[in-house]
């Protein structure tokens, strides 16, 4: 392994952060309803358990996943069901005024972050196809633990800033001047996510 695996490796985790996804949506929704604090630790966990997949496809715990199919079946239910969810309290919610929202907690933000990328077990499959890529098959403890902590501090300097982008006073404005439409898209778009998680193959 060397430099330019690494910039390679980092170059793609960048376009997959930035594509439009569950993980995308959530943050900015979060960061522009609940404002910087709120988008901040939501961008903690996504950026947590992103670099926890690549961690699980570097153990090779993806070829669990082959041979008790069962097991990617139940989180992939799991995972879809939860998105649906967040789908219908965004709908639902879309109408009420943000003032009557009560904000949620840094702890909360954390644990729905995890919990949206946990949600996609399409993920361990991605980084050991990515990994697979753009690494040598020969990877010792130590470059994995590299790949794993580079993941990590990547997801952690660039989530974080698109959360403080996000939660600017313009951005935030934006968002409320346009609120019940906005949500009623993201709902919209997080529960077609969800079906295609849960019907997809």
């Amino acid at each position: 392994m060397d430099l330019a695996h690494v910039i390679a490796f980092n170059l793609t985790l960048l376009a997959v952060i930035a594509s439009p996804g569950p993980s995308l949506l959530f943050l900015t929704r979060s960061s522009m309803a609940h404002g910087r604090r709120a988008g901040l630790a939501a961008a903690a966990g996504l950026a947590v358990m992103a670099a926890l997949w690549t961690l699980t496809a570097l153990l090779g715990l993806e070829g669990l996943f082959t041979l008790f199919p069962w097991a990617y079946g139940l989180l992939k239910g799991l995972g879809a069901a939860y998105l649906l969810y967040i789908a219908w309290t965004t709908w639902r919610g879309a109408r009420q005024p943000l003032s009557e929202v009560n904000a949620p907690s840094g702890k909360r933000m954390f644990l729905q972050g995890l919990l949206i990328n946990l949600g996609n077990p399409k993920s361990v499959m991605f980084a050991a196809a990515v990994l697979l890529v753009i690494f040598p098959p020969d990877l010792t403890a130590y470059q994995k633990t590299f790949i794993f902590f580079n993941h990590l501090f990547v997801e952690l300097t660039v989530q974080p800033l698109l959360a403080v982008l996000l939660s600017t006073g313009p951005v935030r404005q934006r968002y409320l001047n346009l609120k019940p439409a906005f949500d009623r898209i993201a709902a919209a778009v997080l529960g077609a996510l969800g079906l295609r998680l849960l019907f997809g193959r």
